[in-house]
């Protein structure tokens, strides 16, 4: 195997998903990636996106293959709300917070569902997750149950209140148990909430659950 195809191999080791664009940032040939292809030694797994045939895929791969794309998008809403085991649903679109006046990525797959945040919406309560080997940032369990609010006209109020009861349920488990393991606490779900603007909506389903 030659000193080129070791280099791009390991490149896909060490990031999971691999594009031509990550190619010539390193002065790698992209031909290269389709001699590995038809050795059976890279799959391409998606438009541009190429993959150890091996490699260890979780449910969220999805995630995974649009940050890759669009490294400085954040998965929100009903996708962070999937990733955080806050829904049953499994929405076929990934959701996307990119900045107010930014173009909308464009992607054949995975499907995308865009919403526009503010500056601060990009940066408060995100977190980031590693997936299938790539970082992925991804707002938190506070911040999207406020989110869902902020945006209930889009996705639904019983989606909003599911979300929240779930968390809340988290939250108070954690609660009685010293905050070992806390994923999420009531005083995130107010602070966020005041953040995005909707303390005043989710105020008396925060009072009746807790």
């Amino acid at each position: 195997m030659s000193t080129t195809q070791d280099s791009i191999l390991a490149l896909a080791r060490d990031r999971g998903l691999v594009r031509p664009l990550d190619l010539d940032a390193r002065g790698l040939p992209r031909v290269s990636l389709t001699r590995l292809v038809r050795q059976g030694r890279l799959a391409r797994v998606g438009r541009g996106l190429y993959a150890l045939p091996d490699r260890p895929v979780s449910a969220h791969s999805a995630l995974a293959e649009v940050a890759r794309r669009h490294p400085g998008a954040v998965v929100c809403l009903l996708s962070a709300l999937r990733f955080h085991e806050l829904t049953t649903q499994s929405p076929f679109e990934v959701w996307l917070a990119i900045p107010t006046k930014a173009r909308a990525p464009r992607l054949d797959y995975p499907p995308l569902r865009i919403a526009r945040f503010s500056e601060a919406g990009l940066t408060e309560g995100v977190e980031e997750h590693e997936i299938d080997g790539v970082p992925v940032r991804i707002t938190g369990i506070a911040r999207t149950v406020a989110d869902c609010f902020k945006y209930r006209n889009k996705i639904g109020l019983n989606v909003a209140l599911d979300a929240l009861k779930a968390a809340l349920k988290e939250a108070l488990q954690e609660q009685g148990q010293g905050g070992r393991g806390r994923r999420v606490s009531i005083d995130e779900l107010w602070r966020y909430a005041r953040l995005d603007r909707v303390a005043n909506v989710m105020r008396p389903y925060l009072e009746a659950l807790a």
